[in-house]
């Protein structure tokens, strides 16, 4: 009988401590969930309604309506905009660096680039000023022209043109070789596209600029680096860090902007990146800045999850107003795989321009005349280093001269 009520004791004590565990299970807030690696994740706009986002204000200059800013009411889209929380900082405690002037970047960085372009631009100089140019040498053109990536139909346009000026004009020293390769290689590269990025609009908010791309492009790096660009240029920017499954995305991107005195928003880790981008464009309408750059996650262009869950992101901006460019980050190394990448992307958000990064680490600078050829929009900027004014405005006729350096 003792046994018995023994064997009882310990059930009942049991069956407390369980009912215990599960209560205080119960009483633990909620968390988003995390993304797992090598799983297509994609939560969708507004699954994130019950953890309230965190976003963080830095200074901006002139930006006093910050300081009245109110929640935001529900949006078309099932956004769930939360509470705005905003964190004042005092700018004595801050040391804003002044960005190099863009202007005139790609100059001054011509000879990191003309180092690595040696296979397209120098190669072809020295077979086009060889004493005899027969079959042989337009062979070995057309194999130059393939290995750097400009792709089969600009290279036979190319070599073209080519034998019909050496024809015409004969060029007998290296100088006049050198202005003939010049005259078309620019051509090729096309000067007449439209290479401005649009900073500003005119009275009716902020310009929006959403920069997208792969994996590994350097899609944060860039968009910290344009942001340096733009307020070298004299523009008030507000970053948004929409790349929410990445831990350090949102943390390397906040260090971009205080270097500058750009605000960050930023939401939850694991969060609903289509809410940051949304908070971050009326952040930027009430504090009435120049231009928003938007961060996204770097996504697969086989993922089609993902990629729909970017041009959701685009809708939900386009709430409040056009997304003036959609800025596609290319690796240039990547070759003939980033035009492949390129055209899906340009298919789900129209892509305006490309980011090509890391050119000088390439000698494959035909990448620049195919992927324009491929989307038929303009390469706006060019990586030319991991420095922190290593972006530069894309110049044609630069460009071309670096390839044809000494």
């Amino acid at each position: 009988m003792d046994s018995l009520g023994l064997i009882i004791g310990v059930a009942i004590a049991l069956l407390v401590l369980i009912g215990v565990a599960v209560a205080l299970v119960r009483r633990r807030p909620s968390r988003p969930p995390r993304p797992r690696p090598g799983v297509d994740y994609a939560p969708g706009v507004g699954d994130d309604d019950t953890v309230p986002r965190d976003t963080v204000r830095r200074p901006i200059q002139d930006a006093g309506s910050l300081d009245t800013l109110t929640p935001e009411s529900a949006v078309p889209d099932e956004v769930d905009l939360g509470a705005i929380e905003l964190e004042e900082v005092d700018l004595a405690e801050l040391v804003v660096e002044v960005p190099e002037p863009a202007a005139g970047r790609l100059t001054r960085l011509r000879r990191r680039l003309a180092r690595s372009q040696s296979t397209l631009g120098r190669g072809l100089l020295a077979l086009m000023s060889r004493d005899t140019v027969d079959a042989s040498t337009w062979d070995e053109v057309e194999e130059t022209l393939l290995t750097a990536d400009l792709g089969v139909a600009a290279s036979t346009e190319l070599i073209e043109r080519l034998r019909a000026r050496v024809l015409a004009e004969r060029p007998d020293s290296q100088d006049q070789v050198r202005a003939l390769l010049r005259e078309e290689l620019v051509a090729l590269v096309d000067p007449t596209m439209d290479r401005t990025i649009r900073t500003s609009r005119a009275g009716d908010g902020p310009a929006v600029l959403l920069v997208v791309g792969v994996n590994g492009t350097g899609k944060t790096t860039t968009t910290g680096k344009l942001g340096r660009l733009l307020v070298a240029e004299g523009r008030t920017v507000v970053l948004g860090a929409a790349d929410t499954f990445r831990a350090a995305a949102a943390d390397q991107l906040q260090t971009w902007g205080d270097r500058v005195g750009a605000a960050v928003v930023r939401g939850p880790e694991g969060g609903d990146p289509a809410a940051v981008a949304f908070d971050a464009v009326r952040i930027g309408e009430e504090a009435d800045v120049d231009t928003v750059v938007i961060d996204t996650a770097g996504r697969l262009h086989t993922k089609v999850g993902l990629m729909d869950e970017l041009g959701k992101v685009k809708r939900v901006i386009e709430k409040r107003g056009p997304v003036d460019e959609v800025l596609l980050v290319l690796d240039a190394t990547t070759g003939q795989n980033g035009l492949t990448q390129a055209k899906v992307f340009s298919e789900v958000v129209d892509v305006t321009g490309i980011v090509l990064t890391k050119l000088d680490g390439t000698a494959k600078g035909g990448i620049v005349v195919a992927v324009q050829r491929e989307l038929g929009v303009p390469v706006k900027l060019v990586g030319l280093g991991e420095g922190p004014d290593d972006l530069a405005p894309f110049e044609p006729g630069e460009f071309v001269d670096a390839l044809l350096s000494d």
